[in-house]
């Protein structure tokens, strides 16, 4: 099953998958995206690491190219967190896909899909402030809405966590 959650900084959108994966798989994967660049970055990996600890997950720090991953087992539950710094890191590193983007993350969450009974995507709600911004940020909203209709299409269920209340917006049950 692919399950995709959605919300703001903040929101809670960490919390629950990780309720969804602890609550339904036995052997946890917990693949991370996000590069230490920065006091900030570093504080943040810091405090999902402690949220995590004791919970059974084993961690891949995986910043690019998703398809290129190879699991040395299946697992009942992976958690990919998250979506947005993946498709930062492929649209403007040096070694990310750029233009392919979109295409090499599927490829690597259908891959993902293969190795585990539940795929728990985190990804970010960035589409509601009206704002324009420079062309490649622009490029890169426009990515991650084609990465969530994409992966929606797919999924299971699909929640957005507002203000720590999670709402179901495909599928659902009780996390």
């Amino acid at each position: 099953m692919l399950i995709l959650i959605t919300g703001g900084a903040a929101s809670g959108k960490s919390e629950y998958a990780e309720k969804i994966i602890c609550a339904r798989a036995r052997s946890r994967l917990y693949l991370a995206t996000m590069q230490p660049f920065g006091s900030a970055a570093r504080a943040r990996i810091a405090r999902h690491r402690a949220l995590r600890e004791g919970k059974g997950f084993e961690t891949l720090e995986r910043p690019l190219d998703l398809p290129g991953v190879a699991l040395s087992r299946q697992y009942d539950g992976i958690l990919l967190e998250d979506l947005g710094n993946l498709l930062a890191n492929e649209l403007f590193s040096p070694d990310g896909a750029k233009r392919n983007s979109v295409k090499s993350i599927l490829s690597g969450i259908r891959k993902l899909k293969e190795n585990c009974k539940m795929l728990v995507v985190v990804s970010n709600e960035i589409f509601s402030d009206g704002e324009a911004y420079p062309p490649e940020t622009m490029e890169y909203i426009r990515m991650l809405a084609e990465l969530h209709a994409r992966i929606t299409q797919e999924a299971g269920a699909v929640f957005e966590s507002v203000c720590g209340i999670l709402l179901p917006i495909k599928g659902g049950f009780e996390v």
